[in-house]
């Protein structure tokens, strides 16, 4: 047992992320259960006096259903007299007053059926109402927040607290509330019901509470260690299937296939170990509880025939006592069930909560730039700035570019070439220092209006599942079908287009992977050109191609940039040779500019990086 554990530890250690795994674990805690149900109850506004409604109708349709018995059991107390003064001659069953018993029963039952059916109704539309403004909340905060919070996260995380945490929520919430409220008033109505029966029977039936609380107790302590651990290591099983599915070829290259295995079975073997403990401690709950409850059962059967033998009560009082004790030990467990549910809840609730409230970018200022028609005039003055404050990665960055210029900037890897197009595009802000549009600061403008004029090309070229026609109109939604034909012409994507089956109407898959990248990079471009922007950014938009279609992409480039003021990152140096200007970036500062020629005759920086890249060309 202790070497399973030391192998848990340590494939916890190596597989665990910092953190834990995203979404909700069972029986995962609030760190502040009461902040968390007051802020609920709060956001929840108007539908909160739907929630007591909801109470109301619980505790109504519980109260009609306890009661039940004690009247039905009136009809087999007149049942079991009627049948004794028959076979004594005295007398004879009155059927009449077994019917209205009967009816008067079953008038019960039907209301509590109605006020169920009413606060399911009206609790389902509460909680599903909720769910719904805050997955639109959720949604809409994440177009409003800073870049800086997803490059810190994962996408799971992110996307945890739309599905996971959302459905948890909603799931909880719809379920605890009318199941405390029926458990907590099935307790003590029928308590009183089993106290007017007989103090005696009841304090018999009570003995078995505190047995019951223990086994609960300790059953859900032993197991519920186990039930976490079962769900952290069915995601990492999860995980590892679907990283050996998503890298199929890179194992199979590399020859990992036994390592992968032995891996998986690590992990798979922890997985079965909890698995069986914690279903096997699960298991024993029920089992138990039926014994302690036959224990009562049996108890209350014994000293009720001994007080109906005596007169003390009725045979049908022995019937609903026997009804009561049956259903009293439901809502403990389910009382115990609730608040597991409920910590489930305010957890789920307060990590919602914690993203609702996270930091904002200031979308709209007061008194914005509105510019009729932007020219592309862009300048750095000292452009100052670190990702981290205390870590500056760009100490001084100046430069004017003139409208409809070609600017590349290049330089090793790290070196704040990506960094410059965020500061531009105002995904961060400058710690010190300017940039201008036009003349005008960016912080002047509203970031909506701001991001309009630029039109960007990636590295890794972002298409989503549907037709080509709707990925290149991404670009501008109002575009008619000629138009998104006439943009694809000019980015020499039209030729492969129109070879593909249905043509415009190829519908691509996720992640676009039934074409090639090449033509992936054609319809970016296609998408760009469509924008009509007046300043581009391209990011290292050739780097994951091979030199045929980098000639086609070149040629869709120079339609793009023609007329536009233009930031070109290059990867390949031979593809920037007819910019304006080349900024050759080193540690987040320009150490050369000029144009190609003016650079290759520097013989510095610039010249040492082509040089080696154009050897290595030729050595490849």
């Amino acid at each position: 047992m202790s070497a399973k554990n030391e192998d848990l530890k340590k494939i916890t250690k190596r597989r665990m992320p910092q953190g834990g795994p995203p979404g909700m674990m069972p029986g995962e805690k609030a760190k502040n259960f009461k902040g968390a149900v007051k802020d609920l109850v709060k956001y929840m506004g108007k539908d909160k006096y739907k929630v007591v409604i909801v109470m109301v109708c619980a505790a109504l349709s519980t109260v009609f259903t306890v009661v039940g018995p004690k009247i039905m059991g009136k009809a087999t107390t007149e049942l079991a007299t009627g049948l004794m003064k028959k076979i004594s001659q005295t007398g004879g069953i009155d059927f009449d007053y077994i019917a209205r018993i009967l009816l008067l029963t079953l008038g019960l039952y039907l209301l509590s059926g109605v006020f169920t059916f009413v606060q399911g109704w009206l609790m389902t539309g509460v909680t599903q109402r909720l769910c719904y403004r805050m997955r639109r909340e959720i949604s809409e905060k994440i177009n409003r927040m800073p870049m800086k919070y997803f490059e810190s996260r994962t996408y799971g995380e992110v996307l945890s607290r739309i599905t996971n945490d959302v459905d948890t929520l909603g799931m909880s919430l719809n379920q605890s509330v009318t199941t405390l409220i029926t458990s907590v008033a099935t307790l003590v109505g029928i308590a009183i019901m089993m106290l007017s029966i007989s103090p005696l029977m009841t304090l018999i039936a009570i003995v078995i509470l505190p047995v019951s609380a223990a086994l609960l107790g300790f059953i859900m302590k032993h197991s519920q260690k186990y039930f976490k651990q079962q769900q952290e290591y069915l995601g990492h099983v999860n995980g590892q299937v679907e990283e050996v599915f998503g890298g199929h070829n890179i194992i199979k290259t590399f020859n990992k296939e036994e390592e992968t295995l032995e891996t998986f079975r690590e992990t798979n073997n922890i997985l079965y170990t909890t698995a069986v403990k914690s279903q096997f401690y699960s298991g024993l709950m029920m089992p138990i509880m039926m014994f302690v409850g036959n224990l009562g059962y049996a108890g209350v059967a014994i000293s009720g025939g001994i007080l109906a033998i005596r007169g003390v009560i009725t045979i049908g009082d022995i019937q609903a006592f026997i009804q009561y004790v049956k259903q009293f030990t439901q809502p403990i467990s389910q009382v115990a069930q609730v608040m597991n549910q409920m910590q489930s809840m305010a957890a789920a609730a307060e990590r919602v909560f914690e993203f609702l409230g996270e930091e904002e970018e200031v979308q709209i200022i007061e008194d914005p730039v509105q510019l009729q028609e932007v020219r592309g005039e862009v300048a750095f003055d000292h452009v100052k700035f670190g990702y981290d404050p205390d870590k500056i990665i760009i100490h001084d960055f100046s430069r004017k570019v003139e409208p409809g210029q070609t600017i590349a900037i290049v330089g090793p890897t790290g070196a704040g070439k990506t960094t410059m197009v965020k500061l531009l595009m105002r995904f961060y802000d400058v710690n010190d220092g300017a940039i201008t549009v036009d003349g005008h600061n960016v912080k002047s403008f509203n970031r909506r209006e701001l991001r309009s004029a630029f039109g960007m090309v990636l590295q890794d070229a972002w298409l989503f599942k549907g037709s080509i026609m709707e990925n290149i109109r991404f670009g501008r939604q109002d575009a008619t079908d000629e138009e998104v034909i006439a943009a694809a012409k000019k980015a020499h994507a039209h030729h492969f287009i129109s070879r593909l089956p249905e043509g415009y109407r190829f519908e691509l898959s996720e992640d676009a992977t039934n074409i090639s990248q090449g033509q992936r990079q054609l319809l970016t471009i296609a998408r760009a050109l469509l924008a009509d922007c007046p300043i581009l950014i391209l990011d290292e938009a050739t780097s994951s191609v091979d030199t045929r279609t980098e000639a086609r992409i070149q040629r869709g480039m120079y339609n793009l940039t023609k007329g536009r003021t233009s930031f070109v990152i290059a990867h390949r140096l031979s593809t920037i040779r007819d910019a304006d200007c080349i900024l050759v970036m080193k540690d987040g500062d320009i150490v050369e500019s000029g144009t190609h020629a003016e650079l290759l005759e520097k013989d510095g920086f610039y010249a040492e990086l082509y040089n080696s890249q154009f050897a290595e060309e030729n050595a490849g």
